[in-house]
């Protein structure tokens, strides 16, 4: 599903919403019957809901391998007990952890740069590198905010590749993105925003047409 709608119309409120970082004034957020309204960010990721950033949110200071490591935080059980007693434990987890994120790097075909830092490579790979780190753990919802943003035609389609194929594994996807090209193409279903209200929803054949959507992009006569 895509979330469209002009500059200001709420789209990126929504999935702070949705992720835990804003509360809502009214309403709920549910997944699967659950309520997780006003449920902190980082214990939104055991509903099996993870996202990326418009602005590329990497941990500089570490290489895209440990960037992915951390990915994996709220599905270990490090802590100070088991640190202490459990040494030999903890090293076979932290290998477990290594390898998979070595893995997801081979999925998006990264594993070059597995021991770059964000900041020595290009844009386009950062983007790649941040939708990696949402993979971490299997979750099942995953939240796209503008993720072919600031990239080229290739690096859009190569983009839009890997959503399908994450598509093609079972996860639902949400997804916020200015490219009506990447829009049209990829989506099952497109939601339009404006002014924070939902004016349409339907296949993107049905939204191309809908009056309200023209309107609100290229205004009314």
């Amino acid at each position: 599903t895509s979330i469209i709608g002009p500059n200001g119309a709420g789209k990126t409120t929504l999935i702070n919403v949705i992720s835990g970082i804003y509360k809502p004034d009214r309403g709920v957020v549910k997944v699967d019957s659950q309520n997780i309204t006003g449920i902190s960010p980082h214990k939104i990721v055991q509903y099996g809901i993870k996202r990326t950033f418009q602005n590329i949110q990497t941990f500089s200071n570490m290489t895209l391998l440990e960037n992915i490591m951390v990915g994996f935080h709220f599905s270990t059980k490090f802590g100070f007990i088991s640190c202490m007693l459990q040494p030999g434990y903890l090293k076979k987890q932290e290998k477990k952890v290594k390898e998979e994120s070595y893995q997801l790097l081979k999925e998006l075909n990264l594993e070059n740069y597995a021991n770059f830092y964000p900041s020595e490579l290009p844009y386009g790979i950062q983007k790649k590198l941040e939708i990696a780190r949402t993979l971490a753990g299997e979750p099942d919802i995953l939240l796209f905010d503008e993720p072919v943003a600031g990239l080229n035609i290739s690096e859009s389609n190569e983009i839009s590749k890997i959503i399908l194929s994450l598509k093609e594994r079972g996860k639902t996807i949400i997804l916020i993105e200015h490219d009506m090209n990447v829009v049209m193409d990829i989506s099952d279903k497109i939601i339009c925003l404006h002014y924070g209200e939902k004016i349409a929803e339907g296949k993107p054949s049905e939204i191309q047409r809908n009056q309200k959507v023209i309107n609100a992009y290229l205004g009314s006569e």
